[in-house]
């Protein structure tokens, strides 16, 4: 019991199995020489997270101790930070940032602005980290920055504040609530400011695809960046039996997602069916069809390393490895982009 104790942030911390492989600390190999470019970690503490979102696999009344549960379907081992920290310091060239997540725990707070101080003393990479708006109020925005962290991402995860509540407030008896993740994120862009906050955004929660496209060209003209994740159900979770989004829908949102963030047209220039399906992203045929072909924008999103591409790319966090993806973590080959554009425009699955 003594030891199960002792193995809590800030002194220790759970690892994304992906990262752990990057860092040499497990063994495994990755579908098609994936690199994972950045260090995920997760705040720990044996009772885990007293949050109850209905598609979380850390959820409060899934069933499972929190040390052993799967989080984005992978194991989350737990490494002491100095080890984490030796392997930071001798990771391969690729691995670009660190990324802390936190958890709806009170001891969270003091415990991640350790985590970052330490990581910001000791090692290299840059630090991003997915907060947990429900626990925090505008200074500790501050102290994290001053801390170290230079970027700040917010799940708000669903697309209607219905939704929110639903999935994540009172509908599962859960604390969060639309209006304080706003009003955080809001503080987050006051302090860190554009380009270094992001908003996770979940596609297949019941949202159609204009009511998230609208989300997206809200956020952008905030100053925020979407990193775009598709619902993969988590086993034993409260919605193990619901289905991922139709993969059509998922692309035409993350080339709608594109399109926005790289300034070539908006939510206004595009047309959708009463079902709030895209019909038409407001482009000419032409650049439509060179914006496809580059396949950036059927890749992961996510905070970005010093190079200025994504660092948080969490291979294969949305699906299993397949030429399929519904976030690919490199470039799609000429096999995946024939998929793309077979599946693209396609109403169904």
């Amino acid at each position: 019991m003594a030891e199960r104790i002792k193995q809590q942030s800030p002194e220790y911390a759970k690892m994304s199995q992906a990262t752990a492989i990057s860092l040499g600390l497990v063994r495994g190999r990755m579908y098609r020489g994936a690199a994972n470019r950045c260090v995920n970690l997760l705040v720990h503490y044996p009772e885990g997270c007293s949050a109850n979102c209905a598609y979380c696999g850390l959820a409060k009344k899934r069933p499972g101790s929190y040390k052993d549960k799967s989080f984005i379907h992978v194991a989350w081992p737990v490494f002491p930070m100095d080890e984490i920290i030796d392997a930071i310091n001798n990771a391969p060239s690729y691995v670009k940032r660190t990324c802390i997540s936190m958890i709806t725990n009170g001891k969270c707070r003091l415990a991640t602005l350790e985590m970052i101080r330490r990581l910001k003393d000791k090692a290299p990479l840059p630090i991003s980290i997915l907060i947990t708006p429900t626990i925090l109020n505008e200074n500790d925005l501050v102290e994290m920055k001053n801390n170290g962290a230079d970027k700040i991402g917010v799940a708000i995860d669903l697309a209607t504040p219905e939704l929110f509540d639903k999935y994540r407030g009172k509908g599962v008896s859960g604390p969060h609530r639309w209006e304080k993740y706003w009003e955080i994120l809001k503080k987050s862009l006051e302090i860190f400011r554009y380009p270094n906050v992001g908003a996770h955004l979940m596609v297949g929660m019941g949202e159609t695809e204009e009511q998230m496209v609208y989300l997206m060209d809200r956020l952008w003209h905030m100053g925020v960046e979407s990193h775009l994740f598709s619902f993969f159900a988590e086993e034993d979770s409260k919605l193990a039996d619901r289905p991922q989004p139709p993969w059509p829908a998922y692309l035409r949102i993350q080339l709608a997602r594109y399109i926005i963030e790289e300034k070539l047209g908006s939510s206004r220039g595009m047309r959708f069916d009463r079902e709030g399906r895209i019909l038409d992203f407001g482009l000419a045929s032409d650049l439509l069809e060179s914006v496809i072909t580059y396949g950036k924008p059927f890749m992961t999103t996510g905070c970005s390393g010093p190079d200025g591409e994504v660092a948080c790319n969490r291979p294969f966090g949305n699906c299993l490895p397949d030429v399929k993806q519904w976030n690919y973590p490199y470039i799609p080959n000429e096999e995946e982009l024939g998929l793309i554009r077979q599946n693209i425009f396609k109403t169904g699955n």
